[in-house]
């Protein structure tokens, strides 16, 4: 018998369902008409004769028989392969794999088409970063296109990274009548610690270490194919694509070249094609609903992952119908215990979390504690239990067998019992200066509350410039402003980590305040970030000048700039300092910096539940001043 649901975990499960009770109920409607009208039979029988023969053109030998029969499975392959990114390069042979395997079971799988795939390890502190997060909802919407053919009656989509797994099952959501399983390709083996990396990332940053050295510490960490090994966005998609049932059990962290990996592949190929083929299929629509998605927070929260997210849960979700709030993370994270230490959170990588137990012992003891929902429906089948197994072969054959129950090494992961940390050390900050979220899993506890003076710019660079000048050593909170989705696409700002840490190093209290993003990349420093309403939309962040005392206070959940009020409110916004973008294809993507939503709603460009930004309110950018 399955341990009684967390009262909290209850409790947010309750007012999301009903919150989301219309946005779901449509939602589900649209995707029962559309699975009615297969009624039993492939999707490409209700194409005339002329649409067929299009369909079936390029398919060979047994493939084109089976497609211009009345019966056989029909699987869309969307990919996010190219050999540039270390993720995605293992994905070049899965195509030829899945078809052969698509065959052995009577079924065809084709590429039915590809999403681009960034890496923001490429392009931090460059023009390119601010096309990164709108990338996600490129990749759906090209997920769409892949799929809108109509010939298929399941997906697998190929991808791993930041912003390509939120847009794939963005993408496929619209089409949640559809069987889809994700197809994960694992992480790299390890290569210099991540401990060691930071240690000379910060020595570069305080002119202690030269490129050279730098370089030689960044290729030893980045040096195979495989995803990044840090606890960054990347592996916490793969980690949440296991707890909500997407991927098959144990499937994140397999490396690509063990031979584990290619039998998982085959055998999420079967299984998409096994569910499509039987009397009662279900769609990745009927996988992803209210609990899955509390059990992806709840995890996401218990392992300490990425900031990205508090956007991309509630993106994801509100393709589903669902209506997720930064509330709703805050008040589970106060609930759910910190389970594991994975960098930056803990000096561990991926594989070592992998090694201890990994997502089988995460979901048995989330299981254990009642923090996570058992009655979920799954790629695997009906329960969250069957993702207390792994994946081992036997005999060349692929088996699932139970998980470790106890954890392997308690310095990486440990029973919710005997937890690093009581909370999930992500909470939600409210106060003068707006909404914002924080992560603390890796701040000490006398840095939890900062209250200093604020330096105001608008760009990394100019704040690196100021540190080069030794002008910030001091208690200082670092306002950086401008770096909101409507802003220039929200881009990450890494740049900013190690000058931090040296500025800390230095014994001086520091805090950083931003609408811009900073994944789980600020460590040890207190980093309220995803500022909304954000300045260009003339949040109060655009109202901060130089000297302003702010108090950044992760204990009470508050965050403040110390003016009298009526002073505060008396202020105009400063005007926009950064130029609006072009070049590097930025200026393809103005319509999405015009029509994107706020941070607390997922950030994306689609239809959003709830509030809308007036755009009608940005900024101006001054024609004769220069950036700050």
């Amino acid at each position: 018998m399955a341990p009684t649901v967390h009262p909290v975990v209850a409790e947010v499960t309750s007012r999301l369902t009903e919150r989301s009770r219309a946005g779901r109920a449509a939602y589900l409607r649209r995707m029962s008409r559309a699975a009615s009208e297969l009624s039993l039979r492939p999707a490409r029988t209700d194409l005339g004769c002329s649409n067929l023969a299009h369909a079936v053109a390029a398919c060979g030998g047994s493939d084109r028989a089976t497609m211009a029969a009345d019966t056989g499975v029909s699987l869309g392959i969307v990919t996010s392969y190219n050999d540039m990114l270390s993720a995605h390069a293992p994905f070049e042979h899965y195509p030829a794999a899945m078809k052969q395997t698509a065959r052995e079971v009577g079924a065809v799988a084709r590429v039915a088409g590809g999403v681009p795939a960034m890496c923001d390890g490429i392009t931090q502190g460059r023009a390119g970063m601010e096309l990164s997060l709108f990338s996600r909802d490129v990749i759906a919407m090209s997920t769409a296109i892949a799929l809108s053919h109509d010939v298929f009656d399941g997906a697998l989509l190929l991808g791993v990274c930041d912003k390509i797994v939120p847009g794939l099952v963005a993408g496929a959501l619209s089409f949640g009548h559809l069987p889809t399983a994700l197809v994960p390709a694992g992480p790299m083996a390890s290569g210099r610690s991540n401990a060691e990396k930071a240690e000379t990332r910060k020595a570069y940053a305080a002119g202690e270490a030269g490129r050279d050295e730098l370089l030689a510490s960044e290729v030893a960490s980045y040096h195979s194919p495989g995803t990044c090994t840090f606890y960054g966005t990347a592996n916490s998609n793969q980690m949440l694509m296991d707890v909500m049932g997407l991927h098959l059990p144990g499937a994140a962290f397999v490396h690509p070249d063990e031979p584990v990996r290619e039998a998982l592949t085959a055998a999420t190929t079967r299984r998409v094609a096994e569910i499509a083929a039987s009397e009662q299929p279900y769609g990745i629509g009927q996988v992803v609903d209210e609990k899955s998605v509390v059990n992806g927070v709840v995890a996401l929260l218990a392992t300490g992952g990425s900031t990205n997210h508090t956007m991309h849960l509630i993106s994801m979700a509100a393709a589903a119908g669902i209506d997720l709030t930064w509330e709703d993370f805050d008040d589970l994270s106060a609930a759910v215990p910190l389970v594991a230490r994975i960098y930056p959170n803990g000096p561990a990588d991926v594989n070592d979390f992998h090694q201890a137990g990994g997502t089988p012992f995460l979901v048995r003891t989330l299981l254990q504690a009642g923090l996570v929902h058992e009655d979920v429906l799954t790629l695997a089948g009906p329960g969250l239990s069957r993702y207390t197994q792994r994946p081992v072969l036997v005999d060349g054959t692929l088996r699932f067998v139970d998980g470790a129950s106890e954890s392997g090494d308690r310095d990486v992961l440990r029973a919710a019992d005997e937890p690093f940390a009581p909370d999930g050390g992500l909470r939600v900050l409210q106060g003068t200066l707006g909404h914002a979220v924080i992560k603390v899993s890796s701040v000490a506890e006398e840095d939890l509350v900062v209250e200093a003076p604020a330096r105001v710019f608008t760009d990394q660079v100019a704040f690196l410039q100021a540190f080069s000048r030794r002008e910030l050593d001091r208690d200082v909170v670092v306002v950086i402003r401008e770096q909101g989705p409507s802003a220039n696409g929200m881009p990450e700002l890494h740049a900013l980590t190690p000058s931090l840490g040296v500025l800390k190093k230095r014994g001086h209290a520091v805090a950083l305040v931003t609408d811009g993003r900073m994944s789980g990349a600020s460590g040890a420093i207190p980093a309220a970030i995803h500022v909304t309403p954000e300045s260009v939309h003339a949040g109060p962040i655009a109202k901060i000048l130089d000297g302003d005392v702010i108090r950044v206070d992760a204990l009470t959940g508050r965050l403040d700039v110390l003016v009298d009020e009526r002073q505060l409110a008396d202020r105009l916004p400063s005007p926009r300092m950064s130029e609006e973008g072009v070049g590097t294809g930025r200026e393809l993507f103005g319509p999405m910096r015009a029509a994107v939503g706020p941070a607390d709603e997922g950030a994306h460009v689609f239809a959003a539940l709830g509030r809308r930004y007036d755009h009608d309110t940005v900024l101006a950018v001054p024609s004769t001043e220069e950036n700050r």
